[in-house]
């Protein structure tokens, strides 16, 4: 393999905004990279389906993921589960390809970069399909978003690396093909200023305008979140003192109804926060549905978790990966609430610091700038002149490509710099 000495590199890192988890790892990933690399490298994140070349059926997936994980999610966990199988995941493979290939082919060409970073499922095999049809050798790094249960398209053999956040996912991976010399577990990537803070809880306290001394709790909601409202009320009504922190997202309903209540402890409600990082480092817990990149950046603050969602299918693994670590608990029920309100907070706060000790034992703050120094490295290597694909897989991706009338002209591949 041969080194691209080129000082600078180009570094296109690719998302989605379905769930928070997605954007928040390639945000991470980005200030990591400009962080360690600082003028070096120009790292760009793009969300693919936000293009307007992109069919619009995959341009209001995002949406509709919204609605159908609150509306039907049984309907979702089924389709999460039935797709998550060979012949499945291959025709959805394939029509990814379909819907995909000429856009993300435009901003290979667009873009130039040295590496590409993806931090989502749907654009590993429309890209190995581009570099073995165009012959583009450009390193293609996946970045895989959930702790345990992960849908098989994350898993492109062709990809030159695969990061994977806990030993379960690496199994996973070469169960589905990608040889274990391309996978390393790495962790989530998570915003460095989580592993960088030399500030007290009490400073970041003052500074967000909370008080500095009580126990603090921090609420992560949004429109995925379900049963926030009456859990924050039964900590509203639990007696002792502490103090209540909870950010609404997008969803201005959400954040009415928290407004709406009878506060009878120090509440602060806030819509979407920029800040995040900042406000998990001042609390001592977090409640929060099982997205992997919420639960992700607890652990790497060493912050305890109440579930009190479960998105079916990929967040059901983060739940039980938490659950097995001793580092939160998952409650359903008001009374649940109680029962872990009392168990966290007797003898002076005991249960709630041997939580964050669990929480802090698994947790990997320093995951982005481990990622980072990966990308950083592939960019400087290239990915040498080799066909990515197969012949027989050439063949037919042609084949698939042809009888849909969508163009795969090799000559139309980015000139080399």
């Amino acid at each position: 393999m041969k080194e691209n000495t080129t000082k600078n590199k180009n570094i296109l890192i690719l998302t989605s905004d379905a769930g928070f988890g997605h954007r928040s790892a390639a945000n991470a990933i980005q200030a990591a990279l400009h962080q360690k690399y600082g003028d070096q490298c120009q790292a760009v994140i793009v969300n693919p389906l936000d293009d307007p070349r992109t069919p619009a059926f995959l341009r209001d997936s995002e949406e509709d993921y919204t609605r159908l994980v609150r509306s039907a999610p049984d309907l979702y966990s089924f389709g999460y589960k039935a797709s998550d199988a060979e012949i499945p995941s291959t025709i959805i493979e394939s029509a990814l390809t379909l819907a995909l290939y000429e856009v993300l082919g435009e901003l290979v060409r667009e873009h130039q970069p040295d590496v590409i970073v993806s931090t989502y499922p749907m654009y590993q095999a429309p890209l190995v399909a581009y570099f073995g049809l165009n012959e583009v050798c450009v390193p293609l790094i996946v970045v895989v978003t959930d702790l345990v249960t992960v849908h098989r398209i994350w898993f492109e053999p062709d990809v030159q690396m695969c990061l994977v956040p806990t030993e379960t996912v690496k199994k996973l991976a070469t169960k589905n093909g990608v040889s274990e010399e391309k996978i390393r577990i790495t962790g989530i990537p998570v915003s460095p200023r989580l592993a960088d803070n030399t500030r007290s809880k009490e400073d970041i306290r003052v500074g967000l305008g909370w008080d500095p001394y009580l126990t603090t709790f921090l609420a992560v909601g949004s429109q995925r979140v379900d049963r926030m409202v009456d859990t924050l009320n039964v900590i509203n009504h639990f007696g002792l003192p502490m103090q209540m922190a909870a950010t609404a997202g997008r969803d201005k309903d959400l954040l009415d109804k928290l407004n709406a209540i009878e506060w009878h402890i120090p509440f602060h409600a806030y819509g979407y926060v920029d800040n995040m990082p900042d406000m998990m480092l001042a609390a001592d817990a977090i409640i929060s549905k099982a997205g992997g990149l919420v639960v992700t950046e607890s652990l790497a603050c060493g912050l305890p978790i109440m579930l009190i969602d479960a998105i079916p299918g990929q967040e059901e693994g983060n739940r039980d990966f938490v659950l097995q670590h001793g580092a939160g608990v998952y409650v359903v029920k008001p009374m649940q609430v109680l029962e872990v309100l009392a168990h966290w907070m007797r003898e002076d706060g005991r249960g709630l610091r041997a939580a964050a000790e669990n929480a802090r034992r698994v947790g990997r703050p320093n995951a982005a700038m481990e990622v980072a120094e990966i990308v950083w490295q592939a960019a400087s290597q290239g990915a040498g002149s080799e066909n990515p694909i197969s012949d027989l897989r050439r063949t037919r991706l042609i084949d698939l490509l042809t009888r849909n009338q969508i163009k795969w002209d090799k000559k139309s591949k980015p000139k080399k710099t």
